[in-house]
């Protein structure tokens, strides 16, 4: 009786997100509008990256935004990062557009909080989009979608940042499922009110709130959560706002290797401890839940017990789970990811799962 007990508090706590707290982005229908032409400054911080800046530089060039600037950091690099910076200033000199370098020198860097910081209080116009140097702009109207969504009350933007689709390669669907799952959480969680995190390969916000939060100090000694940590901090429930137009989407590359991939979500995940309680408890529930519902169901056929019952909510939780899935895949462009949706989604749990027993065994050091 305890296993059909257990099993069905999970099935009704996966009910809820499916059901409810993710409808809220699934249905959300988001009006095209690109009448607002608000001056932007694109903020690009690079560290030992100047063959990514060379397919970057060229497609923010290319951008139709009617006022735009580019703020180029060179954060410290060893390579020809700083060489690929001048070049495309001195290739742009007559443009629309205005470049600006600011070079971190190494003795003075203290991570990339400290050099993207430099980077937004340069920036000469009050609304800031944020990319990494190995992104790249979906559509040449890229900053128009995502600055369209500002307004008088909204202080934040969320974007999608995919990645690039390889074929014939689990791990790549594997990584563009879980972007794909991570999306489908902080838009939802936005669009309900409850703004935590947004991805810096693809993040708006006015140059305003960034100095009223006192920039990156409530989080300096963190290396990582320049993205994530900040929006937290400073999103409420009526300053932000998404954007996932498929113009407005940021293209990467992926990791090719499975090792590399986990080291990078090992980094990320420890900033998670320092979200709000409700969203460390929401995230937390989705998570056990998940985890929950594929090991109780396992324990009823391993021991055949209320396999009549727990089948049939399994099956039903199935149809809205995929109900869902669909149609955010359709929305973010990943519909190659549904047919074996749950195949990935029973991946990720257990990666999950490790690389969470991993941090408390041996956090990570480097970034």
């Amino acid at each position: 009786m305890l296993l059909l007990i257990a099993f069905s508090l999970v099935f009704i706590v996966q009910s809820y997100f499916y059901l409810f707290l993710f409808r809220k982005y699934t249905s959300y229908q988001q009006a095209i509008n690109l009448t607002p032409t608000f001056s932007v400054s694109v903020v690009v911080c690079a560290k030992n990256e100047a063959e990514n800046l060379k397919k970057i530089l060229p497609s923010l060039a290319l951008q139709d935004h009617t006022s735009f600037e580019i703020i180029l950091i060179d954060d410290a690099s060893t390579d020809k990062t700083l060489n690929e910076m001048l070049a495309f200033e001195k290739a742009h000199l007559n443009s629309a557009f205005k470049v600006t370098i600011i070079p971190i020198k190494k003795r003075d860097s203290n991570g990339k909080k400290t050099a993207l910081a430099e980077g937004i209080l340069a920036a000469q116009y009050p609304y800031l989009l944020l990319t990494d140097a190995d992104c790249q702009p979906a559509s040449k109207r890229w900053i128009s979608h995502m600055s369209a969504y500002f307004s008088e009350k909204t202080a934040i933007v969320l974007g999608y940042g995919a990645y690039e689709k390889t074929n014939n390669s689990f791990l790549n669907k594997l990584i563009r499922f879980e972007t794909l799952l991570t999306a489908l959480q902080y838009f939802s969680y936005a669009l309900n009110g409850k703004p935590y995190m947004g991805v810096g390969r693809n993040l708006a916000y006015k140059k305003e709130a960034f100095i009223k939060a006192g920039g990156f100090n409530e989080h300096a000694h963190i290396k990582s959560g320049d993205d994530d940590l900040f929006v937290s901090q400073i999103a409420s429930h009526t300053n932000t706002s998404i954007c996932d137009h498929k113009e407005s989407f940021t293209l990467s590359k992926p990791h090719t290797h499975l090792k590399q991939w986990i080291r990078q979500k090992r980094r990320h995940i420890t900033t998670a401890t320092h979200y709000r309680f409700e969203t460390k408890f929401l995230l937390s529930l989705f998570f056990f839940s998940q985890f929950s519902l594929y090991a109780l169901l396992l324990t009823s056929l391993l021991t055949e017990t209320f396999t009549f019952i727990i089948i049939p909510l399994f099956l039903i939780r199935l149809i809205f789970w995929y109900g869902t899935i669909n149609k955010t895949a359709n929305r973010l462009n990943e519909k190659d990811l549904i047919a074996f949706g749950p195949l990935y989604e029973i991946s990720i749990i257990f990666i999950q799962l490790y690389i969470f027993l991993k941090n408390i065994i041996s956090p990570p050091k480097h970034w």
